[in-house]
């Protein structure tokens, strides 16, 4: 691990201009590239004190031998050069996406003399034109097959386009009319570069033009009684709708625009672009790439503009660019976005209309991308034991923890404070195992106090289970057999063969939080006699892993599995925790005194509701006027009237910015039957006037 200050420039040599900078490595080997309006100040960030730094950083300064820089005249040039050293140095510490496929494109050679209709993939070339990146090649083959009816342009390879010259027969295409058949010459090449040309312009979106021109034959064709010609017409029409139905439209004016979304967490990101144009979706690809700096949304939007049109020039740049986010600064990518395109691009972020859902579109898939990555890379075998084997080093265990348990604490301010337990065994979750608790020992708001409750709850159930069994004999450890693998018959299990609950300990606790935490349950497990089970704490803003005791947290390598999975049990422990933690406010919500009364059904209590109008009224009603309500008898509607007596009536509802109090009407109550009252803008969402 090299010291920054080793290889820190002096005072005053790092000139106050833009430019593009290179740390590099003990090798010479360039691990990271960036950019700056002004390289003194950018530079001077890099060489402050360590523990300033993001964890990312840090790795990368301690890791890095020297920094060089290159002076240029604008923002803009420094946008470019950035571009080009990442390309040509690929540096570890750079933000780098990868397809998460090969995507293929629609190509038509317009630079061949007789110009060919393809699927292609990989680098583009030069006279080639594009049409997509489409998700499956036989999409693309789908629609060449309805064009060619109207634009029989070639489709051969030039072995067989060299073969029927030779022997002047023509293909299968050429005898039923969907290649022109340049190679027997029953077309001139201009004839068919035209031809060539009119695909291009119908796949770039100018497709009304053709269909009213087939129309236009097709009636002066049945007017001159040729219908079989008018039939061909009216099929090729047809084949043109057809073909312009697999891409709806999805902006009404015609925009040529790419829209980008992406999707991040703490490690990773995934990038979805939607191709329009003419209006329609014509085409789709996706990136994912490893957080290996600190980078913000607008940066990685940047990093996405770069690979997406760093070799493009044109029309392949198009006019607007929908965006999440906007670099900072935007202006020098606007303007080299332009550069590449040859006249003006829009960069912005839609705000409204069809844009705006397309852009929410466009943001599910990135999403489901993300997932999707994530889910493969969780549900590899190899992965998952390379994982468990690097938090057992990390940690110093004795051996992989094949089961970990996972706690986190939620409430809402100190309200409705609960606490979850999710379980991983061999990477994977096992979710009958998943436990949740309600914090009993105190009221309030304490993240600390609460893990200990909740910890030393589990592990005393654990405790009483091995204890009910008689399996505490000295030497041996419970449950388990001669080679050590845990038993799962016998008395760990009920009579009717399922397994106890808490039965099974864990080789590690996780805990979602820091030092404080960490600290509450290793004393909760002190306490219960338990020595045998490790602790450790992850704390979500630098993904830090804490142990009992240390005053430094254990930092994992940025690509490391270990820390993935132990990032994916503690966010799952908090999915865990904060639905059941919503549930129960939500039914807290909805609890009535009409709750505590015996044999009151849904039905019922919806039927007096409707005919009072409000619990108060319910309240306020005699023991004869609630027998009124249908299927009520007397005896229910005494024990209606003893239950509403012995609750408190609810305060009256206050519009908390006037102060006023408001009278209460009809079909102002409560899905509880009590009156809505104005309170904190997060439980009262919806319903401020």
């Amino acid at each position: 691990m090299a010291d920054p200050s080793s290889y820190r420039p002096k005072p005053g040599e790092i000139p106050d201009s833009p430019g593009v900078y290179r740390f590099r490595d003990e090798h010479r080997r360039v691990i990271y590239v960036g950019k700056a309006k002004s390289l003194r100040q950018r530079l001077a960030n890099y060489f402050q004190d360590l523990a300033g730094l993001h964890p990312r950083t840090r790795s990368m300064v301690t890791t890095a031998a020297s920094v060089e820089w290159t002076v240029v005249s604008t923002e803009v040039e420094a946008l470019q050069l950035e571009y080009s050293w990442i390309k040509e140095y690929d540096p570890r510490f750079n933000v780098k996406y990868r397809d998460d496929k090969s995507y293929p494109y629609l190509a038509v050679t317009m630079n061949e003399e007789y110009p060919r209709v393809q699927v292609m993939r990989g680098h583009k070339k030069k006279g080639v034109r594009y049409f997509g990146p489409y998700a499956h090649a036989w999409a693309i083959r789908d629609t060449v097959d309805l064009l060619l009816r109207v634009f029989p342009v070639r489709t051969c390879s030039a072995g067989v386009f060299k073969n029927a010259a030779r022997t002047g027969r023509p293909c299968l295409l050429g005898y039923i009319g969907k290649c022109s058949a340049p190679c027997v010459d029953r077309v001139s090449a201009e004839e068919h570069r035209e031809l060539a040309d009119e695909f291009c312009d119908f796949m770039t979106g100018r497709t009304n033009t053709y269909i009213r021109r087939l129309e236009k034959q097709m009636a002066e064709a049945a007017e001159e009684m040729e219908y079989e010609r008018a039939a061909r017409l009216r099929d090729d029409v047809e084949a043109l709708k057809k073909a312009m139905e697999k891409n709806a439209v999805v902006l009404a004016d015609a925009t040529d625009a790419d829209l980008i979304a992406v999707a991040e967490d703490e490690l990773e990101a995934a990038v979805q672009i939607f191709h329009v144009r003419g209006g329609r979706v014509r085409g789709q690809r996706g990136w994912v790439t490893d957080k290996v700096e600190e980078i913000t949304t607008g940066a990685l939007v940047e990093h996405a503009l770069q690979q997406l049109y760093g070799e493009e020039t044109g029309d392949a740049v198009p006019k607007e660019v929908l965006v999440p986010a906007l670099p900072d600064p935007v202006e020098p990518v606007q303007e080299w976005l332009a550069g590449r395109r040859g006249s003006g691009v829009s960069l912005r972020i839609p705000q409204r209309g069809d844009k705006r859902a397309l852009m929410e579109t466009v943001q599910r898939n990135a999403q489901q991308a993300l997932v999707l990555h994530k889910t493969k890379r969780a549900s590899d075998l190899t992965t998952r034991s390379r994982a468990l084997e690097e938090i057992a080093d990390a940690l110093d265990l004795d051996s992989a923890p094949l089961r970990i348990e996972c706690y986190d604490i939620s409430h809402l301010q100190g309200d409705d404070v609960v606490a979850s337990m999710v379980v991983f065994e061999d990477g994977l979750a096992r979710k009958s195992e998943y436990r949740r608790f309600q914090i009993k020992g105190f009221a309030g708001q304490d993240d600390v106090r609460s893990m200990h409750e909740v910890i030393t709850r589990r592990f005393r159930r654990y405790l009483a289970e091995k204890e009910k069994t008689g399996e505490w004999t000295d030497g041996e450890a419970p449950g388990s057999t001669e080679d050590g693998e845990l038993t799962m018959a016998g008395t760990l299990t009920e009579d009717d063969g399922r397994p106890k609950k808490f039965a099974y300990p864990p080789q590690l606790v996780v805990v979602d939080g820091g030092a404080p935490q960490v600290a509450a349950a290793r004393r909760a497990l002190d306490e219960l006699g338990i020595d045998d089970i490790a602790v450790c704490g992850l704390a979500k803003r630098l993904e830090e892993v804490w142990l009992p005791g240390d005053d430094d947290p254990v930092v994992l390598p940025r690509t490391s599995e270990g820390l993935y999975l132990l990032q994916r049990v503690r966010d799952e422990a908090h999915r865990f925790a904060i639905s059941y933690q919503r549930a129960k406010r939500s039914k807290r919500f909805r609890s009535s005194p009409l709750d505590d009364v015996p044999g009151l059904g849904d039905t019922r209590k919806q039927a007096l509701l409707k005919h009072f109008g409000s619990l108060k009224r319910l309240r306020a009603a005699t023991i004869d006027q609630i027998c009124e309500v249908p299927g009520i008898g007397r005896k229910t509607a005494e024990t209606i009237a003893v239950a509403l007596a012995g609750s408190a009536p609810a305060a009256p509802a206050v519009n908390t910015a006037t102060g006023e109090i408001m009278e209460e009407e009809p079909g102002t109550m409560g899905s509880s039957g009590e009156p809505v009252t104005m309170g904190a803008p997060d439980e009262r969402r919806g319903q401020e006037t």
